[in-house]
This record gives C-alpha cells, structure tokens and sequence, in this order.
C-alpha cells in the first residue's frame, strides 16, 4: 500500500487495558510518593469486622512496571512511587490502600453518592461515624427521554 493511501484508513481507538486510581481521579495522590504519610494507618483497626482474611487477600503487585495496590472497589490499581523497604512489600501495600479507602479517593466510594440504592456507610467499615448514602436514591433521568406508553 502506498504511503498516500495509509493516511485515509480509519485509526484503531485507544483501549485502556489496565486501569489505575490516576486515570479514574485525573490526579496522584499524597500518600502514593510519601511512605511517611501511610506509617500510622492501623491496620488491625483499619479491617472490617476483624476480617484477617480480607487483610491477608491484599498484597503487593505490579501495574506496568509499577509497584501497585488493586482497589477492587473500583477495579483500579494505586501505583506506589517510593521506595519500600525490603519485606515490608505486602504491609506498604495494605496501608496505601486502607489510607486510600479511608480517605474517601476510591473511583469505587466516589459513585457511591449518586448510584448507592440503599442506606450505607460512605467511607464503608474503614471509617468509623462516616455519614450515610443511599437513604433518597431516584433513578437517574435522561434529559429529553419518556417512557414508552405501554
């Protein structure tokens, strides 16, 4: 094929395989260059219900090149770009994500307000006396559409 005709083939879209906390908020977050900023999150406080098992499941990963948390409250990794130190990898990794659920920076907490259809904690059982969403949910409306008649 000539060069002249390759500008006229319609271009592939860009797919977004891996999703990171970044992407979702347009923003990096302190907590995720500054080791310092994670040191007093509790994490024994910090699991629901004293769920062990819940904080055992969350472990360092790797999100293009990265070392990364997975948020899977919205299916998002939370990239860490400060050194950890050495065998301390999985503990790093559970307190940038607990002080991201606590912070209320989860893509996942975030939807809550609008899309939440029944009563429940906004920061969820890592903030104790955090406020209730979902207690007036309506479904939303597109502007400019009506139900069918039936």
């Amino acid at each position: 094929m000539s060069e002249e005709h390759e500008h006229h083939l319609p271009r592939e879209p860009e797919k977004i395989v891996g999703i990171d906390a970044e992407y979702l908020s347009g923003r990096r977050f302190p907590y995720q260059e500054d080791i310092s900023l994670i040191e007093d999150v509790d994490l024994l406080a910090a699991t629901p219900g004293k769920d062990i098992n819940w904080l055992e499941d969350i472990t360092l990963l790797e999100e293009e090149g990265a070392p990364a948390v997975f948020d899977r409250y919205s299916n998002s990794f939370i990239k860490i770009y400060f050194p950890i130190p050495e065998g301390r990898e999985d503990e790093v990794a559970r307190k940038v994500l607990i002080k991201h659920l606590q912070s209320g920076n989860s893509y996942g907490i975030a939807l809550k307000e609008i899309h939440t259809k029944f009563p429940q904690p906004e920061l969820g059982p890592w903030v104790e006396d955090t406020r209730r969403v979902g207690t007036d949910w309506k479904p939303p409306v597109l502007e400019g559409w009506e139900p069918p008649a039936h």
